[in-house]
C-alpha cells in the first residue's frame, strides 16, 4: 500500500517588534503596533491510511460509575471516533465541507446505536375539571393584575375558588402568563405540601420562565429536581437547553446537552435540532456534522430547522460547498424547504458570494410555490447590491409591485441604499414617491438619508436643500449620515452659507458629530478657496473637535518635524481607526492648497510611519509600483513627487533597478466617483514625468528603466528640478 500523506501546519507565535519600534521611532501609539508571526510546516508520511487505535482510558475507581460510564458514555467519546475518520481541518483552521461525508461503517450482526430517540416525549393527559371556568376566571383575575409583589400577590391568592388540588394547582400554573407570577404561585405551592412536586410542575414553570429568558432560575429548578430526586424528563432537558441557547449561554446548553447523555436519557429530535444550532453558533463544524451523521444513521429524518441551522453555519463560514450539501441532502430525504430555510440558504449565498446562485435559489423557490417574504427580498436585494446587479435589483423590485409581494421598511430602505451606492437617482426617485403613497412603509430617516446621499453624490445641490427643509416641515429627523451626505454637496456646490445652516440646524435636533462628520468638514476645508469660507467651516468644525482645529491652524507656523509628529500622533490616537487616513488625506490637501508643500510631504511621511497608507509601494524583481488608490489627489500628487525624488536619487547613485514602473490610481465604480487618474495625468504632464497611460489596463501609468534614466538625466542638465 502507498503511504499516505499526512500534512499539519503548527502555528508559534512568537512577537517580533518592527525595527522602527525599537530604533528611530519607539513607542509610536498603541493601535498601530504591528507584531509578525512564523508559521513552521510539518509532514509526515504514515504507512496506514487507517487511524491509530485510541489508548484505552483510565478507569474510574468508582464502581458505580464505572458500569454507568460504559454503558452510556459521553456525548464527546461518542462522537470522538466518528469526527475521527469522518471529519478533516484544513490548515487555516476552519472546516470546509468538500463533499458528503461518509457514512459510519455499521456492524449488521449489532444494532444500530442511538444517539437520539425518534419519538416525542408523550405529554400527560389531563383529566376532565368540572372547576375549569372558575379557575380560568381566577387565573384572568391574576394575569389582569398589575402588580407583582409577592404580599399582594400572596393576598390575592386567599380568594381561590376551589381548594388547590393537584389538578386545580396544575390547571392555575398552566393558565398564568407573566413569568414573574408563574414563579411565585409555583414556590407557593411547594410551601402548601399539598401533595408531592412532579416533573411537570418544574416543566411547566419552566417554559414560563423561558418566555422571560430567566436562565438562572431555570437551572436552579433543574439542580434542585437533581437534589430532591424528581426526575428530569426529556421535555425538562428540552425547556433548559433551548433557554440556553435562546439567552446565547452555549457553554451551558452544551454542559446540560452532555448531562442528558449521562443519565442515560436519550433527546427528542426537537431537543437534538436546538442543540445543532448550539454547536453551529459556537462555530463547531465537525461537532455539527458529527451530530448529523450519527442522528441520520439512527434513523433521523432531519426537519426543514435542522437543515436552516446548516444552511446558515455553512453561510456564516462563507462555505458554498457546505451549502451545496445540505441542498443535496433535503433533495436524497424529499424534504422540501420553507420559507425559513429558504431565506437561511438565500443569506447564505449572499455570504458565500455567489449571485447567481442565489438567483437560480430564488427562482427555485418562486417556482415551487413558497412565496418570498420582506427577509427573503431584502437578502436578495443586499445581493444584488453587493455584486452590482442594479438591472437583477430593478426587475425584482418591479415583480414585488406586480405580484404584491410584502414590502417592509427594511426592504424599502435597502432598495434605497443600493441606488445610492450604484448611483440611480431616477430609479431612487421613482422608490421613494412610492413609499410616501404606501400606508404602512412611509420615509423615515434613514429613507432621506439615502435620498441626500444620493443627491449629494449627483451633485443636485438644489433637490438635496428641498429634501432637507421637507424633513423640518415633516419632522423628520436628521441623523448625522444625512447631515454629512448634505454638508459634503453643499461644500462642493460652494455653498458654504447653507453648509453652516445645515450644520446649525443639525446640532439643534441633536446630531452629535463623528469623525466621519468631522472629516466631511476638514475636506470642504481643503478644496475653499477663500479664507473668509475656510473659516466658516473650520468655526463648525471648532464645535465638534476643536483639538482638531487646532492642529490646522499649526500647519502655518514654524514648529519642528518632531513637534508637528507628537501634534499628529495625538490627533490619531483620538480618532477612529477608519476616520484616520481620510484625515491625514485631506490635511495634505489643505496643504497644497495653502502652498505649504513641504508640510504636505511631512505629513505624507508620517502618514506611512503610522501604517496609514499600507501597500503604497509594491516593489518585484521586475517591476516597482505605487499605489495611490486610498489618497486623496493632493496625497496622491504628493507621493508621486516624493517617489519621483528617490527614483532620481537612486539613479544618481547608479544602483539596481526593474525593467519596468507602473503607478495605479485606480477607476472608480460608483457613477459619480470622480477617480484620480486625470488629476495624476495632469500632474504627471507637469512633472514631465516619462509616465503614459496604459492601453491595457485604465487608471494605470506605466514607464520603462530606459525612460526613467533618461528623465533623470535630461533633469540633471536642466535647471528645472523636482518640486
Amino acid at each position: 500500500m502507498g503511504s499516505a500523506t499526512l500534512c499539519t501546519g503548527v502555528d508559534v507565535h512568537f512577537s517580533i517588534p518592527h525595527p522602527s519600534h525599537t530604533t528611530k521611532y519607539p513607542n509610536l501609539f498603541s493601535k498601530s503596533t504591528k507584531f509578525s508571526s512564523n508559521t513552521f510546516t510539518i509532514r509526515c508520511n504514515s504507512s496506514s491510511r487507517s487511524p491509530p487505535k485510541p489508548k484505552p482510558k483510565p478507569k474510574p475507581t468508582s464502581s458505580d460509575s464505572e458500569q454507568t460510564n460504559h454503558q452510556n458514555p459521553s456525548l464527546s467519546e461518542q462522537l470522538k471516533p466518528l469526527s475521527k475518520t469522518i471529519l478533516t481541518r484544513d490548515h487555516s483552521g476552519q472546516t470546509h465541507l468538500v463533499s458528503k461525508p461518509k457514512s459510519t461503517w455499521i456492524n449488521p450482526t449489532k444494532p444500530k446505536p442511538s444517539v437520539l430517540s425518534l419519538q416525542r416525549h408523550k405529554r400527560h393527559n389531563y383529566s376532565y375539571n368540572p372547576q375549569i371556568r372558575d379557575l380560568k376566571l381566577f387565573a384572568k383575575k391574576i394575569n389582569e393584575s398589575e402588580s407583582s409583589d409577592e404580599s399582594e400577590f400572596l393576598a390575592v391568592l386567599e380568594q381561590i375558588p376551589h381548594p388547590p388540588t393537584r389538578d386545580n394547582a396544575l390547571l392555575l400554573l398552566n393558565s398564568l402568563k407573566p413569568w414573574p407570577k408563574t414563579y411565585l404561585f409555583f414556590n407557593w405551592i411547594k410551601t402548601q405540601n399539598l401533595f408531592p412536586m412532579e416533573t411537570i410542575f418544574y416543566n411547566v414553570t419552566m417554559k414560563s420562565l423561558r418566555f422571560g429568558r430567566q436562565f438562572q432560575l431555570i437551572e436552579e429548578l433543574a439542580n434542585e429536581m437533581i437534589s430532591t430526586g424528581v426526575e428530569l424528563d426529556n421535555i425538562t432537558y428540552s425547556t433548559i437547553i433551548t433557554c440556553a441557547k435562546r439567552c446565547n449561554l452555549f457553554d451551558k446548553a452544551v454542559k446540560w446537552f452532555e448531562r442528558m447523555y449521562k443519565t442515560g436519557l436519550m433527546p427528542d429530535e426537537v431537543t437534538y435540532s436546538a442543540i445543532l444550532d448550539v454547536y453551529a453558533k459556537l462555530g463547531k463544524v465537525e461537532e455539527v456534522l458529527s451530530l448529523y451523521e450519527r442522528g441520520r444513521a439512527s434513523g433521523w429524518k432531519p426537519d426543514p430547522i435542522a437543515f436552516a441551522v446548516l444552511g446558515k453555519m455553512f453561510g456564516e463560514a462563507g462555505d458554498y460547498d457546505g451549502i451545496r450539501y445540505v441542498l443535496q441532502e433535503m433533495k436524497s430525504l424529499g424534504v422540501q424547504p420553507n420559507l425559513v430555510v429558504y431565506n437561511t440558504l438565500l443569506e447564505a449565498m449572499g455570504k458565500a458570494g455567489k449571485p447567481g446562485l442565489a438567483r437560480s435559489l430564488f427562482e427555485e423557490m418562486v417556482g415551487s410555490g413558497v412565496i418570498p417574504d420582506a427577509k427573503t427580498l431584502t437578502a436578495l436585494v443586499k445581493i444584488y447590491g453587493k455584486a452590482r446587479w442594479a438591472r437583477d435589483a430593478l426587475e425584482l423590485w418591479e415583480r414585488m409591485r406586480s405580484n404584491g409581494w410584502p414590502m417592509d421598511f427594511i426592504l424599502y430602505n435597502t432598495l434605497l441604499s443600493m441606488c445610492a451606492d450604484l448611483g440611480l437617482e431616477e430609479e431612487a426617485e421613482k422608490l421613494f414617491e412610492d413609499m410616501k403613497k404606501s400606508e404602512h412603509c412611509r420615509p423615515d430617516s434613514w429613507s432621506y438619508t439615502a435620498m441626500l446621499n444620493i443627491y449629494g453624490s449627483g451633485g443636485n445641490v438644489d433637490r438635496a436643500m428641498q429634501l432637507f427643509d421637507e424633513m423640518s416641515e415633516l419632522g423628520v429627523q436628521i441623523n448625522v449620515m444625512g447631515c454629512t451626505c448634505l454638508s459634503q454637496c453643499l461644500g462642493r456646490a460652494r455653498r458654504i452659507d447653507d453648509l453652516v445652516k445645515v450644520f446649525e440646524v443639525s446640532l439643534e435636533r441633536g446630531v452629535k458629530p463623528d469623525d466621519r462628520l468631522c472629516g466631511c468638514l476638514l475636506s470642504v476645508v481643503s478644496f475653499c478657496e477663500g479664507a473668509e469660507d475656510a473659516n466658516k467651516v473650520l468655526a463648525c468644525l471648532q464645535q465638534a473637535n476643536p483639538k482638531l482645529v487646532a492642529f490646522v491652524n499649526l500647519l502655518e507656523e514654524k514648529i519642528s518635524f518632531e513637534a508637528l509628529k507628537e501634534e499628529f500622533r495625538g490627533i490619531l490616537t483620538d480618532t477612529a481607526v477608519e476616520a484616520r487616513r481620510p484625515f491625514c488625506n485631506c490635511l495634505i490637501d489643505i496643504c497644497r492648497n495653502r502652498s505649504l508643500h513641504e508640510r504636505a510631504h511631512e505629513l505624507l511621511y508620517l502618514g506611512t510611519l503610522y501604517g496609514l497608507y499600507p501597500g503604497l509601494h509594491n516593489r518585484t524583481a521586475d517591476e516597482w509600483c505605487l499605489d495611490v488608490r486610498s489618497l486623496s489627489v493632493g496625497a496622491a500628487h504628493t507621493a508621486l513627487e516624493e517617489w519621483m525624488g528617490t527614483l532620481s536619487k537612486i539613479v544618481q547613485r547608479e544602483e539596481a533597478l526593474p525593467e519596468a514602473f507602473s503607478a495605479n490610481t485606480g477607476t472608480g465604480t460608483h457613477k459619480f466617483s470622480q477617480g484620480l487618474a486625470s488629476a495624476f495625468a495632469s500632474h504627471v504632464k507637469k512633472l514631465a514625468a516619462p509616465f503614459t497611460q496604459s492601453e491595457e489596463k485604465a487608471g494605470c501609468f506605466v514607464a520603462t528603466r530606459e525612460d526613467l534614466v533618461s528623465w533623470v538625466q535630461s533633469r540633471i542638465l536642466s535647471p528645472a528640478a523636482v518640486v
